[in-house]
C-alpha cells in the first residue's frame, strides 16, 4: 500500500511529543507499489545551497488564538528539522514558481481547516496537513497512472485495507473525510512501525516493506539507521526534503518571495446527513451551490444520483448547507431521485436491457460507462431510470456492492470446413473449439452421424473483430495520467 507523502521535519518537538503509542516493533504489511516519479522537480539536481532560513521559534508565537489556517498549522509543526542541499533544491524549486504555489495553496481552501483539526485531534504533528501539497497539489480528483487516486493517493488495495469503499457508485479514496482518516490512520501505523517521522514518510512513499529492508541492509553493514542514510529510489530520497522545503516556505513565506492565500481559521464545510436516494442535479439546486463546487466536496460520487443507504451524508460550504436543509425538508413529500440500480440476471446486450427497461440504449451505455461491443454480465449492476417497478432506493448491499462486470460480445461468422479421412463430428468440434452438438445443430445431423472424408460441413466461428475485443481488457486500463503533479505507488506497503 502506497500513500505518498512529501513535506517532512519539523522545527522543534522531539517524536515523542506527537501523542502516538512509543515505537513497537510491528508484524511486516503487504508491500505496496513504489510510485513513478512524479513532478519535474523529482528529476532536477541538487543546486548549491544556498542561505538557510532560520524558521520561527514556536515559543515567540504566543498564545493568542491563530489568526489563520497557516498560522495554526506553523504553532504545531513538531517534526526534526531536514537540513541538506535537497531542501535548498527543493526550496528554490517551489520559490521560483509562485503562480503556481499561489493555484495550490487557494486549492487546499476547502480542506485544509479539516486535516488540521484531525490531525490536532489525534496529537499529531501538523506539518503532514502539507502532504496532499506533495500528493496530489490537494486535487481529490488526481488519478496516477499506477490508478492511485484522491488528495492523499491511495492505490486501490491499500484503500480497500483501511476500509476506503471502491465500487460502481463511489470511490472513497477521493472522499475528503473517508481519505483523510484513512491517510492518518496509516501514517500513526507508519510512526509506531519505525519510531521516526521521516522514516514513516519513506515508508508512506516506498513501502513499508521496503523501508525495512532498507534498515536491515544499513544494520548488517554497520551504517546510521537513519533516513538521510538508507539506499533508497531518487523519489523518495526527494520526498522528505520536498516536504520540509513546502514546510520552510509556509513558515515564511515572505523569505521565499511566496504569497500565501488567507484561509480563515474555521469550518468551510458542513455534513448534512442524506436519509433518501437524491439526483446530484436535485442536490445542487436545493443547497444553492454550483456542480463545481459540489463535486470539489464531494468527489467520491461517481454517477449522478446519490444514494443514501451508501452515502448517508453530504458536504456542503458552511451556509450553503443551512439553505440545503431548509429546502430539503420543503421536498419531503416530492420525489428527489430519477435514478435506481438493477441487477443484471443474465449476461445481457445492452441493446437488451435497454429494450426490457424502456431506456435509451446510448443513455444506459453513457451513465454506466458501456464500451460498444461489450455485454453485461449476469450480476453487474446497472444505473437505470427509475420508474414503474424500480421506483425504489437502492438497497444498501447495493449500493455497497454493486460492480460493473463485462465481457466481448462475440460476433460469430459462417465457414465451411471439408473432413478429412478418419474425421468425426467430435474432432471437428475440437478442431474448431466448438461442441459436437452445436456441429450437429448446424448441420442437421444426429450428435452421433459418422462424416466422411470430403463431406463439406458448416461452423460458426467467432470473427476477428470479437477476438480482437475479447482481448481488449487484459491491455491498459483507459485510466490517464494524473491531473496534478503527483504520480505515485507500487504497492509494496502503499495504498
Amino acid at each position: 500500500m502506497g500513500l505518498s507523502l512529501l513535506l517532512g521535519a519539523c522545527a522543534t518537538a522531539p517524536s515523542n511529543t506527537s501523542g502516538l503509542p512509543a515505537p513497537q516493533a510491528a508484524a511486516p504489511t503487504p508491500a505496496a507499489p513504489t510510485s513513478p516519479s512524479g513532478s519535474a522537480a523529482d528529476k532536477v539536481t541538487p543546486s548549491s545551497a544556498e542561505n538557510t532560513v532560520t524558521l520561527k521559534p514556536q515559543g515567540q508565537l504566543g498564545l493568542t488564538p491563530p489568526t489563520d489556517v497557516w498560522e495554526r498549522i506553523r504553532r504545531g509543526f513538531a517534526m526534526p528539522d531536514l537540513e541538506n542541499d535537497l531542501v535548498r533544491n527543493r526550496e528554490q524549486w517551489y520559490a521560483s514558481r509562485p503562480d503556481y504555489m499561489l493555484r495550490m495553496t487557494e486549492r487546499s481552501r476547502p480542506y485544509l481547516f479539516h486535516v488540521v483539526e484531525e490531525l490536532e485531534r489525534r496529537k499529531m504533528p501538523t506539518e503532514l496537513a502539507l502532504l496532499p501539497f506533495i500528493e496530489s497539489a490537494f486535487n481529490p480528483q488526481a488519478v496516477s497512472s499506477a490508478k492511485a487516486a484522491g488528495m492523499w493517493q491511495f492505490m486501490p488495495a491499500t484503500g480497500k485495507y483501511f476500509d476506503l469503499k471502491q465500487n460502481l457508485f463511489r470511490d472513497d479514496r477521493r472522499d475528503v473525510l473517508e481519505s483523510t482518516r484513512a491517510a492518518l490512520d496509516y501514517l500513526q501505523k507508519l510512526y509506531a512501525m519505525f519510531g521516526d517521522w521521516h522514516l514513516a514518510l519513506a515508508a508512506y512513499n516506498w513501502g513499508e516493506g521496503s523501508v525495512s529492508r532498507a534498515l536491515a541492509r544499513n544494520k548488517a553493514q554497520g551504517k546510521p539507521l537513519t533516513y538521510s542514510d538508507l539506499t533508497m529510489p531518487n523519489e523518495t530520497r526527494y520526498y522528505v526534503p520536498k516536504l520540509q522545503a513546502v514546510k520552510n516556505i509556509i513558515a515564511q513565506p515572505e523569505a521565499f518571495n511566496t504569497q500565501l492565500p488567507l484561509i480563515q481559521n474555521h469550518p468551510y464545510f458542513k455534513s448534512v446527513p442524506i436519509e433518501r436516494d437524491i439526483d446530484v442535479a436535485v442536490a445542487v439546486k436545493l443547497a444553492g451551490v454550483s456542480l463545481a463546487d459540489f463535486k470539489a466536496l464531494n468527489p467520491s460520487m461517481n454517477r449522478p444520483v446519490i444514494l443514501a443507504a451508501g452515502t448517508p451524508q453530504i458536504l456542503l460550504p458552511w451556509d450553503n448547507a443551512t439553505v440545503f436543509e431548509r429546502n430539503l425538508q420543503a421536498h419531503a413529500n416530492q420525489p428527489l431521485a430519477t435514478w435506481t440500480a438493477w441487477q443484471a440476471p443474465r449476461t445481457m446486450r445492452p441493446e437488451d436491457v435497454a429494450q426490457q427497461l424502456d431506456m435509451p440504449v446510448d443513455q444506459l451505455r453513457s451513465v454506466n460507462g458501456i464500451p460498444p461491443r461489450m455485454m453485461v454480465t449476469a450480476g453487474s449492476t446497472l444505473l437505470v431510470h427509475r420508474k414503474g417497478r424500480l421506483d425504489n432506493d437502492v438497497t444498501e448491499h447495493l449500493a455497497d456492492n454493486g460492480q460493473l462486470g463485462l465481457a466481448p460480445e462475440v460476433v460469430l461468422k459462417r465457414i465451411a470446413v471439408k473432413a478429412r479421412k478418419g474425421d468425426s463430428l467430435a474432432s471437428l468440434a475440437a478442431r474448431h473449439g466448438v461442441s459436437e452438438a452445436n456441429i450437429a445443430a448446424w448441420n442437421k445431423l444426429k450428435v452421433n452421424a459418422r462424416v466422411s472424408a470430403g463431406d463439406t460441413l458448416t461452423i460458426l466461428v467467432p470473427s476477428q473483430a470479437s477476438r480482437r475485443v475479447a482481448r481488449a481488457p487484459s491491455g491498459k486500463s483507459g485510466k490517464s495520467k494524473p491531473t496534478a503533479t503527483r504520480q505515485k505507488k507500487t504497492l509494496q506497503a502503499k495504498r
